[in-house]
């Protein structure tokens, strides 16, 4: 019996353990995949304050994770398949067995979705992103491309025209979802070239990645597109398929209020995985020190 499990060690898990571990609550974190999440995968980390150099994501998490269990929180590698009701409150049954819990704080962030095309993983990180503003800088004065026709493609375009030398974007069609002010100043922008009614089908290079494969989404003609930098851009998926059931969600984002709390008394949601516009290490931060201060007036009262 914990007096909280929190479901996903990125920030926001892993700092809402620092908290709850200070308050002396019982605590479990439970993680799928990698300790720091999607932040211990960027090589460089530039805009969390603190490191005027930057610093790199998997040092920096890994700081989190010890910082976490110096407090006492325990850290398990296991995948959360399903939250149920018990008469204790919580039971969290994961791939590896069954816990119960006080209170819940699901922090299992959000992932790009994938091109899941040949040489995306090869290069991943090695010239392949998914978010522009964390990776953008690296790519100063290098042609570069950007996947996808929504908001936050046509935003990544936009920030990226400042720092590369040329920014092409991609789009599967000829219209965009995007917002009609961003999409005119983008086309206004010479800095940016349209390559519509193209997917991307291969991704190439040596030790970096150096040209993508194009091919017409109505001929089938293929062209080789030279680019140093490959953003794809194509949406989000929430980590959160196994929750809800339990808990208000929308698009597969949990639904919080100011504290973090869901619409289920004693689970709270925090980083990523909720519904908001912006997902930074820095907000992912934030939101799990507020859910755990939340978590800790909610087990006192």
């Amino acid at each position: 019996m914990y007096d909280v499990v929190i479901v996903g060690g990125g920030p926001a898990g892993l700092t809402a353990a620092i908290y709850t571990g200070r308050a002396r609550l019982k605590t479990l974190v439970l993680e799928a995949a990698i300790i720091g999440g999607n932040a211990a995968r960027t090589d460089q980390i530039d805009n969390y304050p603190g490191f005027p150099f930057g610093i790199n994501g998997a040092d920096l998490m890994d700081s989190f994770c010890k910082q976490a269990e110096r407090f006492g929180a325990e850290i398990r590698m296991e995948e959360v398949l399903e939250i149920e009701h018990s008469p204790e409150g919580k039971k969290v049954i994961t791939n590896e067995g069954e816990y119960r819990a006080r209170a819940i704080i699901i922090a299992v962030g959000a992932r790009r979705r994938e091109l899941e095309v040949d040489g995306e993983q090869v290069f991943l990180g090695r010239g392949v992103s998914y978010c522009a503003t964390c990776d953008g800088a690296f790519f100063h004065g290098v042609p570069v491309a950007v996947v996808g026709g929504g908001d936050s493609a046509v935003k990544e375009a936009l920030y990226l025209a400042d720092i590369a030398s040329r920014v092409y974007l991609i789009h599967r069609r000829e219209e965009f979802r995007a917002n009609q002010t961003a999409v005119e100043k983008m086309l206004a922008d010479e800095r940016i070239e349209l390559k519509l009614n193209k997917v991307v089908k291969r991704v190439e290079g040596d030790a970096l990645m150096n040209r993508l494969i194009l091919q017409d989404v109505h001929s089938g003609a293929e062209e080789i597109l030279a680019v140093e930098g490959l953003f794809v851009s194509i949406g989000l998926v929430s980590g959160a398929d196994f929750s809800e059931n339990m808990v208000d969600t929308e698009d597969g984002y949990i639904i919080t209020g100011e504290k973090m709390n869901t619409s289920t008394t004693g689970i709270f949601a925090a980083g990523d995985v909720r519904l908001k516009k912006e997902r930074q290490v820095a907000t992912a931060v934030g939101d799990g020190a507020l859910a755990g201060i939340a978590v800790t007036e909610y087990l006192k009262e």
